[in-house]
């Protein structure tokens, strides 16, 4: 079944992926497809001063999020896991910082969706780890 938030993009806006709509439990794979989604979405966009400086905090803070995360996965003591996946979650707040900065009224929404379902999962994580 199609996913209707993804349906409705405009012409600006990047699908996080042309395969299904299925949900990615592969955290690896799902942090570092979105972060090049935002990479499209960033490409996609009109070339003003505002939009060049934004987008690349966008970028930065959308690879940010899959680096620790990865960072996560490889962790020496659960301490550092918890740690790298906070620093994760944080990146993926400034994410959907960025996304509402730079889209206003026309964000992308597939791409805001998927930055909170990440950014909750990292919560998600940190309260298991307690």
């Amino acid at each position: 079944m199609a996913n209707p938030k993804l349906e409705a993009l405009n012409s600006k806006q990047v699908p996080i992926s042309n395969a299904s709509n299925s949900k990615k439990y592969d955290l690896d794979e799902r942090t570092f497809e979105f972060a090049k989604a935002c990479r499209q979405y960033v490409a996609s966009l009109p070339k003003t001063a505002q939009n060049i400086e934004d987008g690349k905090q966008l970028i930065r803070s959308s690879g940010s999020t899959a680096a620790n995360y990865i960072e996560a996965s490889e962790a020496v003591s659960k301490k550092d896991f918890v740690l790298r996946i906070k620093i994760a979650k944080k990146e993926a707040r400034e994410t959907i910082l960025w996304l509402k900065l730079i889209g206003g009224n026309n964000v992308s929404m597939g791409l805001l969706v998927e930055a909170t379902e990440i950014m909750k999962i990292f919560g998600a994580i940190i309260e298991k780890s307690k």
